[in-house]
């Protein structure tokens, strides 16, 4: 009989890479595996990787060796879109047993049946353009909220990514797929579901190829607000071309639907737009705010933003900063232009400086903590829905209310997972 092996999970990167991770721990679990720290000692480490920044490859390197000092005889994985993109590169990193490409990721258990430590690293990978199976997968490390995966991939060629390169063509879930994961987390306790994905308004293609089916992102919100058992759902990014008047109006109505919008706009420069290969002008960007303002003036509308890109010039950021000053917008998660191996943006020129760079980064974060004070004190003194979390943070718990305001409270037991009208101050 086969002892029982211990694993430890370590996710890097995007709210769709801790879904899988979850979904792969409780697979391995299933098989017989019991689930460790990451901090203890363990049989095997998978570490699920992001290569969307080049520190996130950094990181990834580093992990491996803290491994290596603290159990040298240990198995170590990795998956993710790093090891697609350059599964040559991991499997030369000294202390790594297997490299897993997108295609083999979900067979995991499978792949350490044989798993021998000492031998060269394996290499399970293939091309991206043959991954078409769509894997649901949910994050579900406390009851409150959950992050579940409706949409993978991405057929856009923004100038600057590679997630196509490592994630493949985009594809989806059915909406009786998400709606069954659903009632599961339902019957699990949870009161929160973020929908997530890699271009989350592209759903609706399915696993066969891509091809376009019956189903929309609008149509998969509208039976998700039926579904009984979930009392909130958020949208975790969309891109403004695909967040159409009719999901603004939908939200706006729905009880269901948190009044919460992130947006990625990357440039507020339609020059840099168009560099980035973006598929809308900031005209457009713009309008998508209004229209959520008008219907909620409440609404928290988050926006990602990359400073540094090449040939960014200081009026071209200037006009990023103005741009993003004036709207009405919440805060901002800001990214310092790192350049990717295979992308179009690698031939443009001339390069921002590194230091510049980091000013720039500087200067927005800065923004971002100015916006979203803004947004809470606009909100003092009114009595909105929390959904308090379920960790006791050194006798202090936190909560989100519905358009994501943070707040945090002397530790409750009763009010842990728990929806509590809160007037803020």
């Amino acid at each position: 009989m086969q002892q029982l092996k211990t694993v430890a999970f370590h996710t890097l990167g995007c709210k769709l890479n801790y879904s899988e991770t979850s979904t792969l721990s409780r697979m391995l679990e299933n098989d017989g595996f019991e689930k460790r720290e990451f901090d203890d000692e363990a049989d095997v480490y998978v570490i699920n990787t992001c290569s969307v920044t080049e520190n996130a490859d950094k990181e990834c390197r580093q992990i491996v060796r803290r491994i290596q000092r603290r159990a040298p005889e240990a198995m170590v994985v990795i998956t993710g879109c790093y090891a697609q993109l350059k599964p040559e590169e991991i499997a030369a990193i000294e202390g790594v047993d297997l490299v897993l490409g997108a295609a083999e990721k979900f067979n995991l258990a499978k792949h350490l049946q044989d798993l021998v430590k000492g031998d060269s690293a394996r290499i399970c990978s293939c091309d991206i353009d043959d991954v078409q199976g769509f894997n649901s997968s949910y994050s579900i490390n406390d009851r409150t909220r959950t992050f579940l995966k409706v949409q993978d991939g991405c057929d856009y060629n923004c100038s600057f990514c590679t997630i196509p390169l490592a994630r493949g063509h985009s594809r989806s879930d059915s909406i009786e797929g998400v709606l069954r994961n659903v009632a599961e987390l339902a019957a699990s306790g949870t009161k929160e579901i973020v929908l997530t994905g890699i271009n989350l308004g592209d759903f609706g293609k399915g696993n066969d190829g891509g091809k376009r089916t019956e189903s929309s992102f609008y149509e998969l919100i509208q039976e998700l607000d039926k579904a009984e058992g979930i009392e909130r759902f958020r949208i975790s990014s969309i891109e403004p071309n695909l967040l159409t008047n009719e999901i603004i109006e939908f939200v706006a109505k729905s009880k269901k639907f948190m009044p919460h919008f992130h947006i990625p706009l990357q440039s507020g420069s339609n020059k840099i737009l168009g560099a980035m290969r973006r598929r809308y002008k900031r005209e457009l960007y713009a309008d998508r705010v209004a229209t959520i303002k008008q219907l909620m003036p409440h609404c928290c509308i988050g926006v990602d933003v990359i400073v540094g890109f090449p040939t960014e010039n200081d009026e071209d950021f200037q006009d990023t900063f103005q741009f993003l000053h004036d709207i009405d917008i919440s805060y901002l998660h800001v990214f310092t232009y790192s350049e990717r191996a295979n992308t179009h943006a690698l031939e443009l020129k001339p390069v921002v400086p590194i230091h510049i760079r980091n000013e720039r980064n500087k200067t927005l974060r800065n923004l971002s903590y100015q916006k979203m004070q803004y947004f809470a004190a606009q909100h003092n003194g009114q009595t909105r829905p929390v959904l308090f979390e379920n960790a006791d943070k050194q006798g202090m718990m936190d909560g989100y209310t519905d358009n994501y305001i943070k707040v945090q409270t002397p530790y409750r037991q009763q009010w842990a997972n728990n929806i509590v009208d809160w007037t803020l101050s």
